[in-house]
């Protein structure tokens, strides 16, 4: 199977695709998968050879996917890949916010004259510079996934107090979350309450701006906000004015622009979230793992489009795949074909998501070309395959 890489990924990723079933490049024609982490892939021409496509990471506005879901590709993610990095970055930003640690060590390094005068300065000047301490403040977690799951944690065990707000948690995660994390019932009863903000969501049109003027206005005094998930949650220009008023104390994100990047009291880095050594590993191979179960396998889990389907194979049988509209009839249609073929059922499983289904069969004999034809025919079917 050919695999195209549109990034560097790293290499402990990579090996988890067997040299002697895969051909890997940076430039291959006819790819049955592609690997990426921020490559935009908007612009490009689909080959119609594509079955999956792989983000080594858990963001995918770099991928099309609407116009994957109809040409029946699979799109992956890493989600929690690099939940522990971003969660590490989070809680530096936090300390350096509340301990004005930016802009202390931007004084301490234009300091000039000899020791004795940069000390002199240095006891001046140190009480412009004064902050405050964590615990007994309350942290405000918009996301309660992989990551926000983890800051919630970490915030508690560093004494604080937790509100959180995720409409979506699932039940893996809130099991995961500490006993002592508050539910929230709206955006807004959240920012009522938090001293920090933190967003750990995708940016969709329900989180574009979440944070503006408005809501801002109801916020606590001196609040810091922390966005290192997507540009675009946070209106930047109304936290800008807010600063210069007084309304919010420190404004910390990891992506930088004209506007933010001299900004009194704010820090912006160089879009750090998952730029971990260890980060980018576990992403490789996760979604190598995941692509690879796909291909050889038919199995789905962690994809952004399809429902997560995942049947065992049974010895000696022959698998068929099947992705078609969710319309109804469409899997007796295809049972037709298969029966019309004098290929028995041993195995099934059929499962939707949206306006995708997907289907999984074991079969008691090989599947042919005609059959495979046949089905391809049906009308709403997008893709069909025989794994043997």
């Amino acid at each position: 199977m050919k695999i195209l890489t549109l990034n560097n990924i790293a290499s402990v990723g990579l090996d988890r695709l067997p040299h002697g079933k895969y051909e890997i490049a940076s430039e291959i024609q006819h790819p049955d998968a592609i690997l990426l982490r921020s490559y935009k892939m908007h612009d490009m021409e689909i080959p119609p050879t594509l079955k999956a496509v792989g983000r080594a990471g858990a963001g995918v506005n770099n991928i099309p996917v609407e116009k994957m879901s109809e040409r029946g590709v699979v799109v992956f993610n890493a989600p929690g890949a690099n939940a522990n990095a971003v969660k590490e970055l989070v809680l530096a930003s936090m300390f350096m916010a509340a301990r004005n640690l930016g802009q202390a060590w931007d004084f301490a390094r234009q300091l000039e004259g000899d020791d004795a005068e940069i000390t002199k300065q240095t006891e001046a000047g140190k009480k412009n510079f004064a902050g405050f301490e964590l615990p007994g403040r309350t942290l405000g977690v918009v996301g309660l996934g992989a990551i926000g799951v983890r800051i919630a944690n970490a915030a508690i065990a560093l004494g604080m107090q937790v509100v959180g707000y995720d409409p979506g948690i699932t039940v893996k995660g809130a099991w995961a979350l500490d006993a002592n994390v508050r539910q929230a019932n709206s955006v807004d009863e959240l920012l009522a309450q938090s001293d920090f903000v933190t967003f750990h969501v995708p940016l969709i049109d329900a989180t574009r701006q979440m944070i503006n003027s408005d809501r801002l206005k109801a916020m606590r005094d001196n609040v810091v906000i922390l966005n290192f998930a997507r540009a675009g949650i946070v209106d930047d220009q109304a936290v800008g004015e807010a600063i210069k008023a007084g309304k919010v104390y420190a404004y910390v994100c990891d992506f930088p622009s004209n506007f933010l990047k001299n900004h009194e009291r704010v820090i912006t880095l160089p879009h750090l979230g998952a730029s971990t050594r260890e980060a980018e590993d576990n992403c490789a191979i996760m979604v190598a793992d995941q692509v690879r179960e796909y291909l050889e396998n038919g199995n789905i889990t962690n994809s952004v489009n399809f429902p997560e389907v995942v049947m065992a194979r049974t010895a000696g049988a022959y698998r068929l795949a099947v992705i078609n509209a969710n319309v109804p009839n469409m899997l007796g249609q295809v049972s037709s074909q298969l029966a019309s073929a004098g290929l028995n059922i041993i195995d099934m499983l059929n499962k939707s998501r949206g306006e995708i289904a997907y289907t999984l069969v074991d079969l008691d004999k090989p599947i042919g070309d005609e059959v495979i034809s046949a089905i391809a025919a049906i009308d709403g079917v997008r893709g069909v395959r025989a794994i043997n």
